[in-house]
């Protein structure tokens, strides 16, 4: 009993603040599988099951990069060059239960993980830069040096304790410049080392499956709230703000896009919803933590309409930056950025309980505008030139290179680089009629019925009498019906394909 009062007593942290960061940082993990859902959707089949496994293996690289020495990169406390950390607290040393670099509301082994949570995210979106042309494997040797030479220093500048944006004033709340600017520059420039697609395959482009991009966005709506209502870092009236303004953003950027949309197409888009949505939870990232309900319904209308006009703006850079990367994530976070500036206040910055910062133009602090505007130029320009300086070095190491070739892009991604598919709706072949029913079969391959896993039969009925090269043409029973016959079977399903 008196280990309990003894710790009860010396206990420094709200077990509320810690239970919301907790969940917090869980909801930012399911940004993970939105962001591929996303992705996948907005991609060809042909490749949609590429993106999911590049979103996912980037979220594993990002965790072991995390531990390994970026947070120490990011915050450890004892660098004081302003522009990254050092290794203090490599592989977590010395991270346990002092108060977070952060906020002293919470110890910094939680602080850790709530930022390694933010660090896979970002990495996600920088995956969109590879869509339907780039090799898995070398994307992930690239995630782990973006990591190091630009997301780290990026989080350092302006939430490093020394970090020289930090000490500035700069107001960014929940990453406008690391997440956004950072992903959304860095995506620019990936796409243009790695070249446009082939001219056949920017034809006719579309999403493949919608309900797959509304599915994702839902998804990333959900976690953006841990997201940002989690950077209050405390169960506070900062965090309940920072939901409010980030639901607000997000519904008013989804309805001005899809306005938008609607005076060229005469259709209501759920692709441009979705984009609209994003466009407005990007733009407040930096800014829910700073501003009035009122300023962030602002901020999702001019982030909705300026991002929507950003999707022109790579067919005049001629970069084929296929998923709208910059448009949606650097131009948002740029928005949410300047408008901190105007709208940003003492009034909600205090309600955390422990901030001191000043606000912007609504506390009469004039030269706010002119320091968020030179943040912005910095970590613009330094992503995209180190982004695209590292993507080239790594494009020339043997075995590295991050393109495909023209013949496997033509193939899809998920045919060279996974050989599993996102939607796959016959296993025989490719193609429905190849090898069926025997006309075009090689006798010397042996098919299973539900697929051959490792050279595994998944079941025995290509035991059944009923069984013609192991599709089973029965009634359930392994009985042929009495009519049956096989190649009537076949010219029915060539019509039927050729009618298609």
């Amino acid at each position: 009993m008196n280990s309990v009062a003894h710790r009860a007593n010396s206990t420094l942290y709200d077990g509320g603040d810690v239970a919301f960061i907790i969940v917090a940082g869980a909801m930012v993990l399911l940004m993970v599988p939105g962001l591929a859902f996303l992705y996948s959707g907005l991609a060809r089949r042909k490749s949609a099951l590429s993106l999911i496994w590049a979103v996912a293996a980037s979220n594993a690289v990002g965790i072991f990069q995390w531990w390994f020495w970026g947070y120490s990169l990011a915050f450890s406390s004892s660098a004081t060059n302003g522009f990254i950390g050092n290794l203090r607290n490599f592989g977590l040393m010395k991270v346990l239960g002092e108060p977070s670099p952060g906020s002293p509301l919470i110890p910094e082994i939680l602080y850790s993980f709530f930022q390694m949570e933010f660090a896979c995210v970002t990495i996600g979106i920088l995956m969109g830069g590879i869509a339907e042309r780039g090799r898995v494997m070398p994307a992930m040797v690239f995630s782990f040096a973006w990591m190091t030479l630009v997301y780290d220093p990026l989080a350092y500048w302006v939430w490093g304790a020394n970090g020289w944006a930090f000490s500035w004033g700069v107001l960014d709340f929940a990453g406008g410049g690391p997440v956004e600017i950072g992903s959304g520059v860095s995506g620019l420039a990936l796409s243009w080392v790695i070249g446009r697609r082939q001219d056949k395959e920017l034809l006719n482009f579309r999403p493949h499956n919608v309900s797959l991009v509304c599915l994702g966005t839902f998804l990333l709506w959900f976690g953006w709230l841990g997201f940002n209502g989690g950077s209050a870092f405390g169960a506070n009236l900062r965090a309940i703000l920072a939901i409010w303004n980030s639901m607000l953003a997000a519904a008013f950027g989804g309805m001005i896009w899809c306005l938008m949309d609607y005076r060229y197409e005469r259709r209501w888009s759920m692709v441009g919803f979705c984009s609209g949505t994003i466009a407005g939870l990007v733009a407040a990232t930096p800014s829910s933590g700073f501003v009035h309900p009122w300023a962030s319904v602002i901020i999702g209308v001019v982030s909705g309409a300026l991002c929507n006009l950003a999707t022109k703006m790579k067919f005049i850079f001629q970069i084929d930056d296929a998923l709208d990367l910059f448009a949606e994530h650097a131009v948002g976070g740029i928005v949410g950025l300047l408008l901190n500036a105007f709208f940003g206040t003492i009034e909600v910055i205090r309600l955390d309980g422990v901030s001191t910062n000043r606000g912007g133009f609504m506390d009469h602090n004039w030269k706010q505008l002119y320091i968020q505007f030179a943040y912005i130029c910095a970590t613009c320009a330094y992503s995209f030139v180190v982004t695209a300086a590292l993507a080239k070095i790594i494009d020339m190491i043997p075995g590295l290179k991050l393109r495909s070739t023209p013949e496997d892009e033509s193939l899809g991604m998920d045919e060279v680089e996974i050989g599993e598919f996102a939607t796959d709706y016959i296993e025989i072949r490719r193609d429905v009629t190849d090898g069926f029913f025997g006309t075009n079969a090689n006798p010397s391959e042996h098919h299973v019925a539900a697929g051959d896993r490792h050279g595994i039969p998944e079941n025995d009925l290509h035991r059944h009498p009923g069984n013609v090269n192991g599709f089973s043409h029965t009634n359930g029973n392994s009985v042929l019906p009495p009519s049956h016959d096989v190649h009537s079977e076949q010219e029915k399903i060539e019509t039927s394909v050729s009618d298609a």
